[in-house]
C-alpha cells in the first residue's frame, strides 16, 4: 500500500513538473510545418502544425536546430527556426536565443534503423523561407511527365518543403513550356513554384 502510494506521489510530482515546465516553454509556429517522428527529415511526418500553433517545448538537441514539442495533439520534432517564445516581452526565435530563455537540452535515441540513401541538410544549410498564402493548384499530368524526363540537380535546404514556403533568391527555377510556374528539385522532392513570389504552389510526392 506504501509502495503504491509513493508511486502515485512521484506520478503526481511529475504531473506538477510537467505544468511548470509547460507554462514556462510554451512556443509558437512561426510557419506552416511538419511534425516529425524524430529528429530530422528522414523520419516520417506525424502531422502538419499549421502556422501560428501553440507547442509545448520539452527541449532540444544540443548541437542541433531539432526540437520535441507537443502541438495540437501530436508529439514530435520539429526545427527550432520555425518556433518562437515571448522573452522580455518580445517574440524571439527559439534557435537565436536558446541560451537566454533557457531550453532544456534532450536527447533521442533511435529504437530502429532509419535509412536515407541521399544526404540531408547539414545545420549550417539555408533555410526555406515563412509560409504564406497562396492559390491551390492541380497541375496537369503533363507537368509531371516533363519534370520525369528533364531532370534537374536538388537543393539542399533546411526546413520543411510544403506549399506556401517561400525558396531563397539563390535558387533558380526551371521552365516548364506553356506553363505559369517553374519547377525545382528541394531536398529530392519535385516542386512547382510562382516565378514571381518564389513560394512553392506544389509539391510532388
Amino acid at each position: 500500500m506504501t509502495l503504491k502510494r509513493n508511486i502515485l506521489l512521484v506520478g503526481a510530482v511529475l504531473l506538477a513538473s510537467g505544468g511548470l515546465a509547460q507554462a514556462e516553454m510554451v512556443a509558437t509556429t512561426v510557419n506552416d510545418l511538419n511534425v516529425r517522428a524524430g529528429p530530422g527529415p528522414q523520419y516520417p511526418a506525424v502531422g502538419l502544425a499549421t502556422r501560428g500553433s501553440t507547442a509545448v517545448l520539452d527541449g532540444c538537441i544540443e548541437g542541433s536546430r531539432w526540437c520535441r514539442v507537443d502541438v495540437n495533439g501530436m508529439r514530435g520534432w520539429v526545427y527550432a527556426d520555425y518556433l518562437q517564445m515571448d522573452y522580455g516581452g518580445n517574440q524571439v526565435i527559439v534557435e537565436q536565443h536558446r541560451a537566454e530563455i533557457g531550453v532544456p537540452v534532450v536527447t533521442y535515441e533511435s529504437t530502429a534503423s532509419v535509412v536515407t540513401a541521399d544526404p540531408q541538410p547539414a545545420p549550417g544549410d539555408e533555410l526555406i523561407g515563412p509560409v504564406g498564402a497562396v492559390e491551390t493548384i492541380t497541375p496537369p499530368e503533363t507537368v509531371r511527365t516533363y519534370i520525369e524526363t528533364n531532370p534537374t540537380e536538388t537543393v539542399r535546404l533546411g526546413g520543411d518543403v510544403v506549399v506556401g514556403a517561400e525558396v531563397p533568391a539563390d535558387v533558380t527555377f526551371q521552365t516548364i513550356p506553356d506553363y505559369e510556374y517553374r519547377y525545382t528539385r528541394i531536398n529530392d522532392r519535385p516542386v512547382l513554384v510562382d516565378p514571381g513570389t518564389r513560394r512553392i504552389v506544389y509539391v510532388y510526392q
